[in-house]
């Protein structure tokens, strides 16, 4: 069915609705009380006495003369209406006929067990709360266009169940992760999503302007630079929950708009940033999962602590690259040109290393991993390791080949922030457009002493997709960007 309505289904749904006024209807009823949702009523079916009221959206219509039968569903799951003609009264059983699949009823009435020990709701009396004046697909593995789940997610959600269960775990993932560090005496904040400066990692931003203050302003694209400060201020521990946004390509693991957890604890480093991480990956696990052991893309991964740590050096040491003999650019170029890993030939020496893990080595990742200790020059927010002084204290965890987040013991030295910056103004000159800015108000707050920490960033959205199993981040995004299509977005083609 398209737009125009081929066959008419769109017409008789709304002859329906005028027929609905004419008999002093409203199909678009107002406040309904529930009692129970249908889960419940399907659990108490055996136990539950007198009235109930539920009410949810009708997914299948069986009429047999003076008996109809419906199942109803809502957000916890699906349950049969039983409707008699002389239980119901006839003028309100005709009031059935006008009824169509995804209208969204409210019943009264009685929970049993049918002969074949269906639970049931023997109904009394029915409100019609919304009539759909459109059909909902039959299957939506009939759907012509396989981008309409992301394009209608309200279709989505409707009749397909599993991605109704994504969402609904994903919201437990979220609560958990707060619940685990709440109960670590985390506070959780709130930082601007428009700023000034572009800053807290190595991106592009999105760019809009404030008409009032005339004033450029940038969507954030990490919260960290805003965080660190409040550590400056004495909270001593805190973290964000919260989108971020990045102005680069789409992939089925990236999304221009993506949600970010990012935390900081004060007098903490990376090796407390890890045992955390450890931490809170399996409470979540384990509180919404009830296992350490998730099947992803047919492999079975075990998120039981400790995680395998590798170093970004020894790492690249079992694919034949020493990096400890490069002496430039070109002796890295070189190593990449050998391996068959494209990068730009503008590249410092620690962007080519850092291509090379992730063509190398990351995309071999299965188990969990920690890779440590990254190049100075791609990570400008992090301390040099005290005995090694080329690198950070720095790592990714990687799991099922995704990169996780990123965490670092923080660098809180002003002056040679002030020189990691200059550093990465040169590499913007040279025209990496994703080298970090200089924000001179992070300086001085610096400047009043800000305490050593260990800071960490988890993409929610790529551990919703480890735990829920789901191959496209776009499927753990309620509404993900999308291109518009020709002609727009006016109603989709149900095949």
């Amino acid at each position: 069915m398209t737009v125009d309505d081929t066959g008419g289904l769109i017409a008789a749904r709304h002859q329906k609705l005028k027929d609905l006024r004419d008999a002093g209807i409203d199909p678009y009823g107002r406040k309904f009380r529930t009692t129970h949702n249908t889960a419940e009523l399907c659990d108490g079916v055996d136990v539950l006495e007198g009235e109930i009221s539920v009410a949810g959206r009708i997914m299948a219509i069986r009429s047999h003369g003076k008996i109809t039968f419906m199942d109803i569903v809502d957000r916890s799951g699906s349950i049969q209406l039983y409707f008699k003609l002389n239980e119901v009264g006839d003028e309100r059983y005709k009031i059935l006929n006008l009824l169509d699949l995804g209208d969204i009823l409210g019943v009264r009435g009685e929970v049993f067990r049918t002969r074949t020990e269906e639970p049931t709701v023997r109904v009394e009396t029915f409100e019609i709360l919304s009539k759909s004046l459109r059909p909902l697909p039959e299957k939506w593995h009939g759907l012509t266009d396989v981008d309409l789940r992301y394009r209608h997610r309200y279709l989505d959600l409707t009749v397909n169940p599993e991605s109704r269960d994504i969402f609904v775990t994903r919201s437990r993932i979220l609560s958990e992760m707060r619940r685990f560090l709440d109960d670590r005496g985390y506070l959780e904040v709130e930082t601007p999503m428009m700023t000034t400066v572009a800053g807290g990692a190595m991106a592009r931003p999105f760019m809009t302007h404030h008409n009032a203050l005339d004033l450029t302003l940038y969507l954030r694209i990490a919260t960290e630079l805003h965080l660190k400060r409040l550590l400056t201020g004495g909270l001593e521990r805190v973290y964000e929950i919260g989108r971020v946004f990045r102005n680069e390509g789409m992939s089925p693991r990236h999304n221009p708009e993506y949600t970010l957890l990012e935390l900081y604890q004060a007098y903490g480093d990376y090796e407390d940033m890890m045992d955390l991480t450890e931490s809170m990956v399996c409470h979540v696990a384990d509180e919404v999962l009830g296992t350490r052991e998730v099947v992803y893309d047919g492999q079975i991964i075990d998120l039981s602590p400790p995680w395998r740590r590798l170093s970004l050096v020894e790492a690249l040491e079992d694919e034949g690259v020493d990096v400890r003999k490069w002496k430039g650019r070109e002796d890295a170029l070189a190593d990449a040109r050998r391996l068959g890993v494209q990068v730009d030939p503008n590249s410092t020496p620690g962007k080519v290393m850092d291509e090379l893990v992730d063509e190398c080595i990351s995309s071999r990742l299965v188990q969990p991993t920690f890779l440590v200790d990254h190049p100075v020059d791609i990570s400008p927010l992090a301390k040099r390791k005290p005995d090694d002084p080329d690198f950070t204290c720095r790592f990714e965890p990687i799991i099922a080949k995704m990169e996780m987040g990123n965490a670092f013991s923080e660098l809180n030295d002003p002056r040679e922030q002030r020189e990691r910056f200059e550093e990465q103004l040169r590499q913007r000159s040279r025209g990496d457009d994703e080298a970090h800015v200089m924000d001179e108000d992070f300086l001085l707050s610096l400047e009043y002493g800000m305490p050593p920490a260990g800071g960490l960033g988890i993409g929610v959205d790529r551990l919703v997709m480890l735990l829920t199993g789901a191959k496209s981040i776009r499927d753990v995004i309620l509404f993900p960007l999308m291109r518009p299509r020709d002609g727009g977005d006016e109603a989709p083609d149900l095949g």
